[in-house]
């Protein structure tokens, strides 16, 4: 925490202090697609996909595991219904606050505001590096990006779910790491 920024150590403050926690099972949602997303969840213990489910299949997008903020952030920032599905892979748990509480913090002091702003920075460009995973088109140069942001990924989410959010299939994900 010490290489955190001071607002994400003051929202994870926050969180420890005030917010409410909740426990969700193994293939229990926070959220699924219509449901509007009022809350902002910090992953404790376990882990968590985001996925988008196409007439097709389940397309993930996004994992969360201790120590992660997490929710449908569009749904979230717009007040719009979710496209997308909040999925515990294992039983996890999650602390919790509203909008209206995270709009408490941002606006306690100029500086909270400027750090709100470089956070949601962080997440526009972390999604600008996801869609440049996307159109890349070597599996073994999309798993290396990946691994290079997130290196324990493996020791967190099961096989199946990385192989989905690098778009290919599970048995192509073993031959590369085996490879």
């Amino acid at each position: 925490m010490k290489n955190e920024p001071d607002f994400t150590r003051k929202l994870i403050n926050s969180f420890e202090k005030a917010a409410e926690q909740k426990v969700i099972s193994k293939g229990q949602f926070l959220i699924k697609e219509g449901e509007v997303e009022k809350n902002l969840y910090f992953v404790m213990a376990g882990a968590i996909r985001v996925f988008y489910l196409s007439e097709f299949e389940e397309q993930t997008i996004r994992f969360g595991y201790e120590g992660s903020f997490i929710n449908s952030l569009s749904s979230f920032l717009k007040g719009t219904p979710s496209e997308f599905y909040i999925q515990a892979i294992r039983k996890t748990t999650v602390k919790f606050i509203s909008k209206e509480k995270l709009q408490e913090l941002v606006n306690e002091d100029n500086q909270s505001q400027q750090q709100y702003i470089q956070l949601l920075e962080a997440l526009v460009t972390q999604q600008i590096d996801r869609e440049v995973d996307l159109m890349i088109t070597s599996p073994v140069e999309r798993l290396n990006r990946v691994l290079q942001r997130s290196p324990n990924l493996f020791q967190h989410i099961p096989l199946k779910y990385i192989a989905s959010y690098l778009r290919m299939t599970p048995e192509t994900l073993s031959r590369i790491r085996n490879s």
